[in-house]
């Protein structure tokens, strides 16, 4: 008994970190995606920079970019999530085929994302209300991430009253992602599995 409390501590701690790492370089990618120019200038884009440099730096002079897209990264957050999917399910007892690997691989990318998507649109909305004409580099690393999300929203619901309801929006559109395209793939994995 004792021995899974230990499982599934060691779990814990395993896809925390390497939830971290890849939420970063997912961040990066996403910034780099949306066009943001900010990496010379912000310092939390900087130590962002410098955070998943080690990583990505390797894989940048085998895999170039291409069309806009860093591959290096993706190939790193495709490869940590891999790792990170085989030793959980090594730890538990159970070494998934490689189709079942790669949806669940692809699942926890979504899912990562669609986080990363959620925390930029809450604190873009927490930083409008509490500090809406002052500089702050997490708000403006969240304005530029939450931009794609809620321009839409935003066509869709127009202000009302003042209010922009448009992250309220955001969030149910994102946690459809998560029922309808994360949850099924999550499936899919435990069926072929």
């Amino acid at each position: 008994m004792a021995g899974n409390y230990l499982v599934t501590a060691l779990s814990y701690v395993i896809q925390t970190l390497m939830s971290l790492y890849i939420g970063a370089v997912m961040v990066r990618f996403l910034l780099h995606v949306v066009g943001a120019d900010c990496f010379y200038y912000n310092p939390l884009a900087r130590a962002l920079v410098s955070f998943t440099n080690p990583g990505l730096r390797p894989l940048r002079r085998m895999v170039p970019g291409y069309k806009g897209i860093d591959w290096a990264a993706v190939l790193l957050m495709l490869g940590l999530q891999a790792i990170e999917s085989l030793i959980i399910s090594a730890l538990y007892g159970v070494i998934p085929s490689p189709l079942p690997l790669a949806l669940i691989t692809a699942a926890e990318l979504f899912r990562i994302s669609v986080y990363v998507f959620m925390t930029a649109v809450l604190l873009q909305w927490a930083f409008s209300w509490l500090m809406p004409q002052q500089y702050n580099p997490v708000a403006e690393l969240a304005e530029l991430l939450a931009e794609p999300i809620l321009k839409p929203a935003r066509r869709l619901l127009p202000a009302m009253g003042g209010f922009d309801l448009s992250p309220m929006l955001a969030f149910i559109f994102l946690n459809l992602t998560l029922i309808l395209l994360v949850n099924p793939l999550f499936d899919l994995a435990r069926q072929i599995g």
